[in-house]
């Protein structure tokens, strides 16, 4: 693997980190205010994150599965925070985590190998 690749496989790790965090906090966010507007779509965005970044930094070759599937379920979630962005900051900030976590997917989305 050369330095590119390296630095892309980090920024999608570190992509994928910003967004399980965002999207948690998020969930909580919702969950505590007692409305739940994203919190589902956050869970299982927290969780097919982590499920990437782990694929990702293990070298696996389905990773590029991992960032498919990734992918879509930030934007599924990006999409259900942009509704409430304007008026919950916490669904801002996982609406941006996600997108960029979405984007770094996709570079990796149609890999079979790192």
């Amino acid at each position: 693997m050369n330095t590119t690749e390296q630095k892309n496989l980090h920024a999608c790790i570190e992509a994928c980190e910003e967004a399980i965090h965002a999207s948690q906090a998020c969930a909580a966010a919702d969950i505590r205010e007692g409305n739940g507007h994203c919190a589902l779509v956050n869970l299982d965005c927290a969780d097919i994150c982590t499920a990437t970044m782990n694929a990702l930094a293990r070298g696996s070759e389905h990773h590029g599965d991992f960032c498919r599937l990734c992918a879509h379920i930030c934007r599924t979630c990006a999409a259900a925070c942009a509704m409430h962005a304007k008026e919950h900051a916490h669904c801002a900030l996982c609406q941006q985590a996600c997108e960029k976590c979405a984007m770094e997917c996709d570079k990796h989305a149609k890999e079979s190998d790192i």
